[in-house]
């Protein structure tokens, strides 16, 4: 929804979905390496990222076009907005979901994403000219250490290969250039309008390695079907919505910190689901990053 559309019915109800965004950020990110781990035994990534995009443009150009949705007014902003997409979706998901297939464990490639808020936050001060506080360094510290505690019980370097290694440093390095570049040139566009635009590009990326690289056959089992709905409903539209606003009203240090929950989350809900092991580092982990994130994003 374009910000100029009136987000609720009274400023009381705006106030309480804007405090809880962040929250809701979270979790359904978190929710992202769960449906890789349902759907990636099924189809190679890449593939599997196209059949979610191509289902998001199934869904979002009629939306689009029905309520007549603003599009960018210029063709600079189009590329910009385009840019975005192949950073966010493209190089993020793409690396991830590649490292993960090439035997990285989900625990390590959380481990490496997690350099992400750092990394933001020293690149915000020279991109975006945004003031780091010392408490927000804290903070910045304290989250990492909380993802590294969180990481090291789950994660092992068992499987670890040069693709994997290559293609979650790539995931790294998107995300973060896709954070500030959409904070620094994109400004506000409509949701909308720019999912598609987005998700465009991201596929006109990624389609050449898929022929290229990609000749094995998705397996269509129910597992693999309601991973591809989760992540095309869940994690395409609500995530990434949520996560452009993020970045549109607050700084880019401080949406990027949120991102040090992300595992630590990840690991309640597959112990929940799962069974998998979560113990006492993990729990400690996971308040170490709840507090580093505490000092970053507190006014």
């Amino acid at each position: 929804m374009d910000e100029s559309v009136s987000a609720g019915p009274s400023a009381g109800a705006d106030g309480v979905w804007m405090r809880s965004m962040p929250g809701v950020f979270v979790f359904l990110w978190s929710t992202g390496f769960i449906g890789a781990k349902y759907g990636l035994p099924y189809a190679q990534p890449i593939t599997f990222l196209l059949l979610r995009f191509g289902l998001v443009l199934a869904l979002m150009v009629p939306i689009a076009l029905l309520l007549r949705a603003p599009w960018p007014a210029t063709p600079a902003q189009t590329a910009h907005i385009a840019a975005t997409g192949v950073l966010l979706h493209g190089g993020y998901l793409g690396g991830v979901f590649t490292a993960i297939h090439a035997g990285m464990s989900a625990g390590l490639a959380a481990l490496i994403v997690g350099l992400q808020p750092i990394l933001t936050a020293v690149l915000a001060t020279g991109v975006l000219r945004e003031r780091v506080s010392g408490r927000q360094w804290l903070g910045l510290a304290l989250g990492f250490g909380g993802v590294a505690l969180v990481a090291a019980e789950r994660s092992t370097l068992a499987g670890l290969t040069a693709l994997g290694a290559t293609t979650i440093l790539i995931a790294l390095a998107s995300i973060t250039a896709g954070t500030l570049y959409q904070k620094r040139f994109c400004g506000a566009f409509d949701l909308r309008a720019g999912a598609v635009i987005q998700f465009v590009a991201a596929a006109a990326v990624l389609a050449p390695f898929a022929a290229l690289f990609e000749h094995e056959p998705v397996r269509w089992t129910g597992e693999f079907v309601f991973a591809l709905a989760w992540l095309v409903l869940v994690l395409s539209i609500g995530a990434i919505s949520l996560l452009t606003l993020l970045i549109r009203r607050g700084a880019a240090t401080k949406v990027a910190s949120l991102f040090y929950l992300v595992p630590p989350l990840t690991a309640v809900i597959a112990y929940a689901m799962f069974d998998e092991r979560l113990g006492a580092p993990g729990v400690a982990g996971f308040a170490l990053a709840m507090l580093g994130v505490a000092l970053v994003v507190r006014s």
